[in-house]
């Protein structure tokens, strides 16, 4: 497996080392293997989780805290899955899951609130540009 420097990382994912090493800092992402001499190195699969958290901010609008709350979420889902599979859910875990699941409910909710507000955007922008071309090609016949 190509483990690569944190120089090599911030060119794929056009965010700064600062902010690499931020988002491990605050556990967006898992602290990377390091070589010898303590240079981090990291994986095509955290190239990806930072790609996708990039993602997530930009085209979104997710703040850090939300993207911490969903892979918290995740997380927890995925312990929860290898529990399941071990043993019967106790009551406790019962009480998180619903939890969860209301958490994953309200950030699907979100996620349409602002999908709703993004197409409207879109449109009074689309208006906009419409109203422009049309100004434009009334002062070309001129």
């Amino acid at each position: 497996m190509e483990r690569l420097k944190i120089d090599d990382v911030a060119k794929a994912t056009g965010l700064t080392k600062r902010a690499i090493r931020y988002y491990e800092e605050i556990g967006l992402i898992k602290p990377p293997a390091r070589s010898e001499g303590g240079t981090r190195l990291y994986t095509q699969e955290d190239i990806e989780q930072l790609k996708n958290i990039v993602a997530a901010r930009e085209v979104l609008g997710f703040s850090l805290q939300e993207l911490q709350h969903f892979l918290t979420l995740k997380e927890k889902i995925e312990t929860h899955r290898a529990e399941y599979r071990q043993a019967i859910v106790s009551s406790e875990q019962q009480r998180e899951l619903e939890q969860m699941a209301a958490g994953l409910h309200q950030q699907i909710a979100m996620l349409d609130d602002k999908m709703k507000k993004m197409a409207t955007l879109k449109q009074e922008l689309k208006q906009m540009a419409e109203q422009i071309d049309a100004i434009l090609e009334e002062r070309r016949e001129e």
